[in-house]
């Protein structure tokens, strides 16, 4: 019963499953109908705790709001909103106001909660959008006897509509359409401001009341369009906790409209089955001592002409149990070296302790040095030393991966030795799948498809891959096209794209990856690269093991593709040559920066900041902006490409191994500036996870 809860967890966010836990046993922070941490309508005073990252959608009348909201750090916080006017379009249909809105929202709590000073955020509401929905707020909240709440604020723009009791820094500009889709800043905490105020009540672990006094005069929906008869400023409402991660609010709202929600809170930090399932490790095969069993340590096995293939036939056996394949093995009578591919454990440490501990019940006494070099896409990823006596010594005592760690070396892969077995019938590689896909073009419009890839390996590092897919279902033909004529189509054409072709061949490439020098590695990428362009992309990147630093550089030639998922190109006959030098850099933490600087598909020039916070399970939530030569008019709505991104591993809500993910990108808007080529196997993403960044996040891992 319960590992069928769990796997219905990753089949659904909104299961059974999700709503199935204990109950809390304290006062938490609650989110509001907007999805970010708040009463009612209004914000709070409070924050989420760290990482925690929540889905909220919401029901009011004829509006539906979706919320992606992210706890980057203990104090900040950003939301994306996607909302739509249902009733708009039929009713105006000739007003731009009724297309949908996407917004990003961001606060910071600059005073946490103590015995007597309450929580104090300060915040911007659609700080990037056309100023329907742009306002900002500074909230303050206190907690009573564990069982009540009171927030008390100011907000400014929206929130400042209704009870004005005053005006700060002038009045407040209306935006430009040059400036629409950049920071409003000229707008920030000017014009009335106007009080608001609510409650909390934990009836018990289950249940909350919560009443408000909103300072929101909803004047667009209720003065403007008639959509919402808003005829009191209080909001009242029950909201029931269904375990650790689900929520449900019920509400009346504005003395006239019932308002319904629901939140999904996940924190990436837990996983929500508790732990991966999988097989259990085999233990550390310990030595004789020398002194007792010379023998056991003599030498002589390594002139057998039979000892590296009975070798690595036992070791294979031993680590086919977790997925793990022997790409080479070398030895002398102190070291060997393998080089293993890791096919099913989603941490990278796991893998490398899983390995260790095969090596230490098949390889003779007389080795002493275990050098395990990860491979990922046929290139040695990094090399790490472990000393069998290290292994012995460790397994069983306090805090033995931090203390092993301290002995580990890693290092550059260096290249592959020259006494190395290959193992048999590895090459040429055959590997296929058939999953269905999910294909998004805007938030909440894109397609679900069935998708038929498959791969073949002709050689370590050289790998001949393809995808073909046919539409099932899918709402794509609500999409909107934000192309201005001023730029190629080169994004803006989305929903021909996905419309188009069924089926579609997505991509079809050859692809080279290889080592040529320490600390360096390189990829080749030729044919049909993605769904809209084709051509070859060059990449080379330098990144040492142990550094936090990684520099490279991308070239790449491309034409458009045919919207009918077929060989043909588009009928202008868009070529394009691209290229971007790139930086990342590891902040510690999980965070990951990267600066892009270069030209882009549109032949437009500029740069791509991004900044991802990335977990030790798999988990990945990040941002980012990019800035070009393109002109916001000639952009089209949004002025420039901004957006936020997720990863998901889906064994961390279904509790079993594997390394499959979902993912997504969304932006606030879509525009033909700033597009890069969508490429696999980009190389900073392949050999991260062995290097000492991500392995020194999971490696508490090693020993499972």
């Amino acid at each position: 019963m319960l590992n069928s809860s769990r796997r219905l967890l990753a089949v659904s966010a909104v299961s059974t499953a999700l709503c199935a836990g204990p109950a809390l046993a304290e006062i938490t922070p609650t989110l509001n109908i907007n999805g970010t941490t708040g009463l009612i309508d209004m914000p709070s005073g409070d924050a989420q705790d760290d990482a925690t990252f929540s889905f909220s959608t919401t029901l009011v009348g004829p509006i539906t709001r979706s919320t992606l909201s992210f706890q980057i750090t203990e104090r900040l916080s950003a939301s994306f909103r996607f909302q739509t006017l249902r009733d708009w379009d039929t009713l105006f249909p000739d007003d731009p106001s009724s297309d949908d809105q996407r917004n990003m929202d961001i606060r910071y709590q600059i005073l946490k909660e103590s015995q007597y000073v309450p929580a104090v955020t300060i915040g911007l509401v659609d700080f990037l959008g056309d100023g329907g929905f742009s306002s900002e707020y500074i909230a303050a909240t206190k907690t009573f006897k564990e069982k009540v709440k009171v927030t008390a604020g100011l907000g400014w723009g929206r929130l400042g509509s209704y009870g004005s009791i005053g005006s700060l820094f002038g009045d407040r500009p209306p935006l430009e359409n040059t400036e629409v889709g950049k920071p409003n800043s000229d707008q920030w905490f000017r014009g009335d401001f106007a009080p608001f105020a609510g409650v909390e009540y934990k009836i018990n672990d289950r249940w909350t009341f919560k009443g408000e006094y909103s300072s929101d005069a909803y004047e667009l929906e209720d003065e403007t369009r008639g959509i919402i008869d808003r005829k009191s400023p209080l909001n009242f409402g029950f909201e029931y906790q269904r375990g650790p991660y689900a929520r449900y609010g019920f509400y009346a709202l504005h003395g006239s409209e019932i308002g319904l929600t629901f939140h999904l809170i996940l924190n990436p930090k837990t996983r929500a089955t508790g732990g991966v399932m999988g097989p259990a490790p085999s233990p550390v095969m310990s030595r004789p001592a020398r002194s007792s069993d010379p023998e056991a340590f003599d030498t002589g096995w390594v002139t057998q002409p039979d000892a590296g293939p009975l070798l690595r036939t036992n070791l294979a056996k031993r680590l086919a149990v977790d997925g793990i394949v022997i790409e080479n093995l070398a030895y002398t009578a102190s070291t060997v070296q393998i080089r293993v591919r890791n096919t099913r454990i989603d941490a990278g440490s796991q893998a490398i302790g899983r390995t260790a501990r095969a090596l230490s019940q098949v390889m003779p006494a007389s080795v002493e040095v275990f050098e395990i070099v990860p491979v990922s896409r046929g290139i040695g990823a990094s090399k790490v030393t472990i000393r069998r006596s290290d292994l012995e010594q460790l397994e069983f005592a306090a805090d033995n991966s931090s203390l092993l760690r301290e002995r580990v070396e890693l290092s550059d892969a260096g290249p592959v030795p020259e006494n190395a077995i290959g193992s048999e019938g590895l090459y040429p590689r055959f590997g296929w799948s058939l999953r269905p896909s999910l294909t998004m073009n805007e938030p909440l419009r894109g397609a679900v498809r069935l998708r038929l890839s498959a791969s073949y390996d002709i050689r370590p590092g050289l790998v001949l891959s393809g995808s073909i897919s046919t539409r099932i279902l899918g709402n794509g033909e609500k999409l909107t096209g934000s192309s201005t004529g001023a730029l190629p189509p080169v994004r803006s054409d989305g929903k021909a794209y996905t419309e188009n072709g069924n089926p579609a061949v997505e991509n079809l490439t050859l692809a080279w990856f290889a080592r040529p020098a320490a600390d360096i590695y390189s990829r080749v990428s030729f044919g049909y690269l993605e769904r809209m362009h084709a051509g070859i992309s060059g990449e080379v990147l330098w990144k040492p093991v142990e550094s936090k630093l990684a520099l490279g550089a991308e070239l790449n030639y491309t034409k458009q593709r045919d919207t009918d998922g077929g060989f043909g190109f588009d009928e202008y006959d868009y070529d394009v040559v691209t290229g971007h030098v790139s930086a990342y850099y590891e902040f510690g933490g999980g965070f990951v920066g990267q600066l892009d600087v270069g030209r882009y598909l549109a032949g437009d020039v500029g740069a791509t900041v991004s900044l991802d916070r990335i977990f030790a399970n798999g988990w990945s939530v990040g941002a980012f902006a990019t800035v070009t030569d393109v002109s916001a008019e000639d952009f089209g709505p949004g002025s420039f490409d901004k957006g936020v991104r997720f990863t998901i591993p889906l064994n961390w809500a279904i509790g079993t191994e594997g390394q499959r993910t979902f993912g997504t990108t969304l932006r606030p808007a879509s525009g033909d500036g700033g597009a890069r080529l969508n490429v696999d196997g980009r190389l900073y993403d392949v050999i991260r996870e062995f290097h000492s960044g991500a392995l020194d996040s999971e490696w508490g891992r090693v020993w499972r």
